[in-house]
């Protein structure tokens, strides 16, 4: 499929798991392809790696300047730059929640903010964020991410109502438990990490865990013209979880 042949695209935490993904997938369709993070090195073959701390305000400013330098556009914005915690309300320190909330929500933030003039002055874009399930669900020793993740699926949800009849579209994916390198992580520091991965196989309704690719498609799905018609929803990929 050629879906975005023509179309420049921004990805953010584009170096590893989902990120990587999206941004290979783009790729492959036929679009240009800046692939932000922190270690540009690793972004796959083809994309055009770009340094880029999502939490600057400055950094993500030069990124969207140098994109609209040398494409004069940006078509497609996919905020997926993220990061996760795994403590209670009790344990979760107030610098944890500022490191989780500048990442997973003020990066999301950021990306519309300077990619949007550009969208609203060319008359079209699309914004798909990295939410999360457990920004619509309680899940247990989640406190921050499951907060930071909230407020990405309602700013999604204001920003498609504002800017709704402009053509830019604005919405977010929420995925369940991924097969991701930062799961991978966290099953590594399990006392037992082959039991960590069963319990975490078994609350899945579907019996098996999501992959990047997987929910990387449904990202790419929202970003084309074939949701032309959808903006301000929170998209779940999670196996069933959320249906239980």
């Amino acid at each position: 499929m050629t879906r975005f042949a023509d179309r420049t695209a921004l990805v953010t935490g584009a170096a590893s798991g989902i990120g990587w993904q999206m941004a290979s997938q783009l790729i492959a369709e036929g679009a240009t392809v800046y692939a932000g993070d922190l270690d540009p090195t690793a972004v796959p073959a083809g994309a055009i790696g770009v340094t880029l701390d999502v939490t600057d305000a400055s950094a993500f400013a030069v990124v969207v300047e140098r994109i609209i330098t040398e494409q004069s556009r940006i078509d497609i914005l996919l905020s997926n730059a993220g990061t996760g915690s795994t403590t209670d309300p009790i344990e979760c320190t107030v610098e944890e929640w500022d490191r989780v909330f500048a990442v997973n929500a003020r990066g999301v933030f950021l990306g519309a903010k300077f990619v949007l003039p550009h969208m609203l002055a060319a008359g079209r874009g699309a914004i798909v964020n990295t939410a999360s399930v457990v920004g619509l669900v309680g899940v247990k020793d989640r406190t921050s991410y499951s907060a930071s993740k909230g407020a990405v699926i309602a700013f999604t949800r204001q920003v498609a109502v504002q800017y709704a009849g402009t053509g830019v579209r604005c919405n977010c994916i929420c995925p369940g438990t991924v097969d991701s390198p930062w799961v991978g992580r966290l099953l590594e520091q399990a006392p037992d990490p082959a039991a960590a991965r069963a319990a975490l196989v078994a609350r899945q309704p579907i019996g098996r865990l999501g992959t990047p690719a997987e929910v990387a498609a449904a990202a790419l799905y929202l970003a084309s013209d074939d949701a032309g018609f959808i903006t301000g929803t929170a998209f779940v990929i999670d196996g069933g979880l959320t249906a239980a």
